[in-house]
């Protein structure tokens, strides 16, 4: 039969309508990073894969096309064509990709057919793609419709940013980690591919939507592990600014529901109460141990102390009133003299201050509906 291809020109309408995809590379290889719609039914083990890789070099291409189809036939190729055709029935629409649309995708292309089912592969493949969605991440025209909510640690500048999400793309939610010391997840970040296959694909959504504005919440090059790329950064750094503004009151009971009530309970849904409790607290001690040297030793010892006394007393009595203390000291040695020290340096770019309220009112001035 003949080939059936998906050319590049369909990218980007290949992760709008999140299309379902087989990809054919090797576990390994999808490990690294895959796109968010894609499945992992690979053309061979990682083991498979490297034997072929080892008899390409050596032998060259012959050679390994030859130890491949020995690899994987009988039994093997009957189980990986069977997995390929049980995804196809439940998803009609699929698409294969291998890293480069080449021989993995033309075999299993060829093997389905001679299963009776004609399933495109994608042009490129998963290196095309990625490449594409680099350049929608480097793209210059972003920086134009950038704009940044800042805002003094506790203000709530996630929220606006969930209640925009017409305008708004949200960096700490695609790097799963709420951008400061104390703003890891029970979850893992994705890898570094991932953080930008995702971001990718939230902004090609964003500009799907055509709105005239692109909010992102202020942030360094590094979220948690994820690292933003220079261009997009750059874009940041020049864009302009609004302030989000909130009493020290609303930031405590604020960074209160964050640091203590929703990690205490999501660590006690992954590991149970009493490791859960224990996962907690490590998680509070290890991230003052990670900005000590900042804090300086005297200021992270008594950090550390007034966080074992409210740990103690929530742990006897259920109440975590005293977490309140270790905040208010954590903002008033810490995050608000950093945070006015970096403010300082945007203050050229600032357009607008306000509480939420005004935030969103400004905003809606701003942008057309």
């Amino acid at each position: 039969m003949a080939q059936n291809v998906i050319p590049a020109s369909e990218y980007r309408a290949i992760f709008l309508s999140k299309r379902p995809l087989i990809d054919l590379r090797a576990p390994v290889e999808f490990t690294k990073g895959a796109f968010a719609s894609s499945h992992n039914l690979p053309l061979m083990t990682d083991d498979e894969r490297q034997q072929v890789g080892t008899c390409y070099k050596q032998h060259g291409p012959t050679a390994a096309l030859a130890l491949g189809h020995q690899l994987v036939q009988g039994a093997v190729k009957a189980a990986r064509v069977d997995a390929w055709l049980a995804f196809c029935q439940q998803h009609p629409d699929a698409y294969f990709y291998c890293f480069r649309g080449g021989m993995r995708s033309q075999i299993s292309q060829s093997w389905l057919q001679e299963a009776g089912r004609d399933i495109p592969y994608i042009a490129g493949g998963y290196k095309g793609m990625r490449q594409f969605l680099i350049q929608t991440i480097e793209d210059p025209a972003l920086a134009p419709q950038m704009l940044i909510l800042s805002g003094i640690t506790g203000s709530g500048k996630t929220e606006v940013i969930h209640q925009r999400t017409e305008e708004a793309v949200d960096l700490e939610g695609v790097a799963n980690h709420r951008g400061s010391s104390f703003g890891k997840e029970v979850t893992p970040q994705p890898t570094q591919i991932n953080f930008e296959n995702n971001l990718a694909l939230a902004l090609l959504q964003h500009q799907q939507r055509r709105t005239s504005c692109l909010l992102l919440e202020d942030e360094s090059h590094l979220v948690g592990r994820c690292f933003i790329s220079k261009p997009f950064f750059d874009g940041m750094q020049a864009a302009n600014v609004i302030v989000l503004e909130a009493s020290l009151q609303d930031r405590l009971q604020r960074l209160l529901a964050q640091y203590v009530h929703k990690m205490h309970h999501d660590f006690c849904v992954r590991d149970g109460e009493e490791m859960g409790f224990e996962s907690f607290s490590q998680y509070l001690r290890q991230s003052v141990n990670g900005i000590s040297r900042r804090l300086g030793q005297q200021h992270a010892t008594e950090l550390l102390a007034l966080i074992e006394r409210a740990l103690q007393e929530q742990q006897q009595r259920n109440n975590t009133e005293l977490h309140l203390e270790w905040i208010a000291l954590l903002l008033g040695k810490y995050y608000d003299p950093m945070y006015e020290y970096q403010l300082q340096k945007k203050a050229d770019r600032i357009v607008f201050r306000g509480d939420q309220r005004a935030i969103n009112q400004w905003l809606d001035e701003q942008t057309p509906r």
